[in-house]
């Protein structure tokens, strides 16, 4: 299992409680330790790290400019690989994207992901006065447009010109190129069909927000159906899941662990409406109060289908489980943040199992 790589997402926003996946559960945001957080985990032998694209989220809105933060990381490391979560190709007209990918890849050594998407949460393009589409397969196509654009201005040692639907550009020059060739690795998520077919054409990866096992494979069939249209290989492309992990050495430390998240707070006190789809009551499930307290040893559903939560041979045969599936890939959000004990404890039980 030499090609299993493990990645950390940082805690860059506060989400306190256990109801937003996807989240660090700490109740306060602190800029300071960030870039310590990364080089932590880059010295515990983790192969990536990740830093989320959005400009409002989490407790008062709190979170910090996910490219700004990349590029200060780049320079905070020496060997892991850099990406972007979801990046909003609104936030960015493609053209400076291309620039700005170009030129991390270079300072860091080649070791950028670009991992592209088409957004989400509208209020925060609006808010800031950015370019959006309500419908997504419009943002989609918009996407593509902006991905076709980006790999030219890659590839092209003359001045670009393009004049797409929704970008244009006029004798636009991208040197120098990305170190990595022939670009950095394309990534894709999430399952809209538009987004599988755009990964099927352009990615060398494939990233799933967090799933139980049979929606996991139904993901992958579409993936697989939309590679078979394409003429594609779906073997050329790296399957990652992101997720949220509770490791902790005993099931006692686990609940304690557990209960001190639940104890935050909910998150739906702090969240906008809008991503009301994305919440799930894990704090008042009957199954987590049955396990915090003690009554039972389970794991509590349905947290044990969509996190990774456990000891750490609960944890290893998780992974065992989605890595049976063809993942490859794990993007960690460790759920104890800022305190390192599970990213730790994980580099010391689990990262060995899988060199």
């Amino acid at each position: 299992m030499t090609d299993i790589q493990f990645g950390v997402c940082l805690p860059i926003f506060a989400c306190p409680g256990i109801q937003l996946f996807r989240t660090p559960g700490f109740a306060d945001l602190d800029p300071a330790m960030v870039l310590p957080w990364g080089k932590r985990a880059e010295e515990l032998g983790y192969d990536s790290l990740w830093v989320a694209d959005h400009l409002m989220l989490g407790k008062d809105e709190a979170i910090l400019e996910g490219w700004t933060v990349l590029s200060a990381l780049a320079g905070a490391t020496t060997r892991a690989k850099l990406g972007m979560i979801h990046m909003a190709h609104y936030f960015r007209h493609p053209a400076l994207t291309a620039k700005m990918t170009a030129t991390l890849d270079q300072l860091s050594g080649g070791r950028l992901i670009h991992f592209l998407d088409c957004g989400y949460e509208r209020r925060e393009y609006v808010n800031y006065g950015l370019p959006w589409r309500d419908d997504m397969e419009n943002r989609i196509a918009d996407l593509v447009e902006a991905t076709e654009l980006i790999l030219r201005l890659w590839a092209e040692d003359e001045p670009v010109t393009f004049r797409g639907r929704t970008w244009q550009v006029s004798e636009a020059v991208c040197a120098p190129k990305p170190l990595q060739q022939p670009h950095p690795p394309l990534w894709f998520g999430e399952a809209a069909p538009g987004g599988l077919a755009a990964c099927a054409r352009f990615g060398q990866g494939w990233n799933t927000t967090p799933v139980p096992l049979p929606e996991l494979r139904r993901r992958l069939g579409l993936l697989r159906d939309a590679c078979q249209a394409a003429g594609r290989d779906m073997a050329e492309i790296e399957l990652s899941l992101e997720t949220q992990i509770l490791i902790a050495p005993d099931l006692e430390t686990l609940r304690a662990r557990l209960g001190a998240l639940v104890a935050l707070g909910d998150d739906a006190d702090h969240l906008p409406p809008e991503i009301s789809p994305y919440v799930k009551d894990y704090r008042r499930n009957p199954a987590t109060i049955a396990f915090i307290s003690g009554e039972t040893d389970q794991l509590p559903e349905p947290m044990a289908s969509d996190w990774i939560i456990g000891t750490p041979d609960q944890v290893a045969a998780r992974l065992n489980a989605y890595i049976a599936e063809g993942i490859h890939h794990f993007m960690l959000w460790f759920m104890d943040a800022p305190h390192s004990d599970g990213m730790d404890l994980f580099a010391r039980s689990i990262l060995s199992r899988y060199r």
